[in-house]
């Protein structure tokens, strides 16, 4: 009688990415809400983000401040342009702190929060040598305050900030599952776009992200994915290379 003979395991299958630049809308911390920051998003959040981390990916992350000023956007209306912006930038901080704060409690997270403001009793200032070896100890860093500069968005901040830290590709979490031939909320037959070319972003005038933004991550050929920060495991799949959202590349 022959002896059974031993099954070889699969490999384990390596993320496709291991240093991402994760860029958050404020608005994605609402959830729900109208306004503010939605707990159970938060934690929705942040274990998303240590699922990646547990594969051994180095996660950094600019984050948005809409869901803040939005509140208070009405009474920033016929504001100086750059006041309003700084203001922007603030609610960011909020933001990340907030952020921070919920993968340092987690119980699987260690984070630390850079600001391009500097707010020194509140958060660390952005130092690109300290950012970059945070990330290679397995810690969050999460980018605040945009550039640090008005009429900059912080779709081009996560451009900037990815590129800085050599992240393999920024990852544009939003509501939406990728980027469509339309909005699919308006037109049924709108199809999402698998994989796009930026000069095809461009021609197409597609709302990947603002054209800075688009444009400098063209020129340092850092690939782009759009993908839904709503769908569970969505996060996870983009890393591992699966057929998630929408990659916009050179």
């Amino acid at each position: 009688m022959m002896a059974d003979v031993p099954q070889k395991a699969d490999p384990p299958v390596k993320p496709a990415y291991s240093r991402i630049l994760l860029k958050l809308s404020g608005e994605a911390l609402m959830g729900d809400d109208a306004f503010g920051i939605n707990r159970a998003m938060l934690d929705k959040i942040v274990a998303e983000v240590k699922g990646v981390v547990d594969l051994g990916v180095q996660v950094g992350v600019v984050i948005g401040g809409g869901n803040i000023f939005r509140g208070v956007s009405q009474g920033a209306a016929g504001m100086d342009r750059a006041n309003a912006d700084y203001m922007g930038m603030l609610a960011t901080v909020i933001n990340a702190i907030a952020l921070g704060d919920a993968m340092n409690r987690s119980g699987g997270l260690v984070a630390r929060v850079q600001s391009a403001l500097t707010i020194e009793p509140v958060v660390e200032p952005y130092i690109r040598g300290k950012a970059i070896r945070y990330l290679e100890e397995g810690k969050v860093v999460i980018f605040a305050a945009g550039t640090g500069n008005p009429f900059f968005t912080t779709d081009t901040a996560a451009a900037l900030r990815g590129r800085e830290v050599e992240a393999q590709i920024v990852l544009k979490a939003t509501k939406v599952d990728g980027v469509y031939t339309a909005d699919p909320h308006k037109d049924k037959a709108a199809t999402r776009y698998h994989r796009i070319t930026f000069d095809e972003a461009f021609v197409k005038n597609l709302k990947v992200m603002d054209a800075t933004a688009l444009a400098l991550c063209r020129d340092q050929k850092l690939p782009i994915n759009v993908f839904s920060i709503f769908k569970s495991g969505a996060l996870k799949r983009v890393v591992m290379g699966e057929d998630e959202g929408t990659l916009v590349h050179n």
